[in-house]
């Protein structure tokens, strides 16, 4: 598999207050990570790090075969990155249409329809501010707007923010088949433990800025007690 997301010892954080440290991970072509932790464990930092809109305090990092660019995240946006942040980065005085028509670069290949045909609520509100979705069709909005620029590699943050669970549960397997049929490596970041490792192929821990638990999506969900160890209280960095 291609390897489109590479970190090793990352340290991360502000100057002289790093948030993550000694962080190792990996996403390869079409494969959906699961980030995890309790609040504050430094999940939303390490996506910053990544889209380069935080400088990297230490460590190494690599992204679609290079380095990332320190606080020049449209140089990343270039190459194939796309971040879909907590607030969704959208324009809530523009339509529908018109967030899209943003999103898409001139060498994108992907069309509104392609995006619509992932998320066909959203066909009907074509000509809706943004402002006036609610929370789901924003986020499926905020997923369409990333997807139509042809990314290598999604960060979605919190998609789940806000929405009834019921909503997660049509949206969370949309991911993957992302990842799947496009080949997109997706580093998800998801409060929804249970229902985001169930599509994810692999999953890390973290807490207190540093990697507790590390395995395979089905793995971790068969370790259901350290898991709520991880989140409640103190594990091993090898997960015992």
């Amino acid at each position: 598999m291609t390897r489109v997301i590479g970190v090793r010892d990352l340290v991360a954080g502000y100057p002289g207050v790093p948030v993550v440290r000694g962080l190792t991970l990996h996403v390869d072509a079409g494969e959906v990570v699961a980030l995890l932790g309790p609040n504050g464990a430094g999940k939303t930092t390490t996506l910053l790090t990544l889209a380069g809109v935080l400088p990297a305090l230490g460590g190494e990092l690599e992204v679609l075969g290079g380095p990332v660019p320190q606080r020049r995240p449209h140089r990343l946006a270039r190459r194939g990155m796309a971040l879909v942040p907590e607030a969704r980065g959208l324009f809530y005085q523009l339509t529908v249409a018109e967030n899209l028509r943003l999103g898409r670069h001139r060498r994108s290949t992907t069309t509104v329809d392609d995006v619509v045909e992932l998320f066909p609520a959203l066909r009907p509100l074509m000509k809706r501010r943004c402002g006036l979705l609610s929370g789901g069709e924003q986020q499926m909005l905020g997923m369409a707007k990333a997807l139509i620029a042809d990314p290598a590699v999604l960060l979605l943050d919190e998609m789940s923010l806000g929405l009834a669970p019921v909503i997660v549960q049509r949206l969370l397997p949309v991911i993957r088949r992302i990842a799947t049929e496009r080949g997109i490596g997706v580093l998800l970041v998801e409060q929804h433990v249970e229902m985001s490792l169930a599509i994810a192929d692999r999953g890390y821990v973290l807490r207190h800025g540093e990697l507790v638990m590390a395995g395979r999506g089905e793995e971790l969900l068969s370790r259901r007690d350290l898991l709520e160890e991880s989140y409640l209280g103190e594990v091993a960095a090898d997960g015992r």
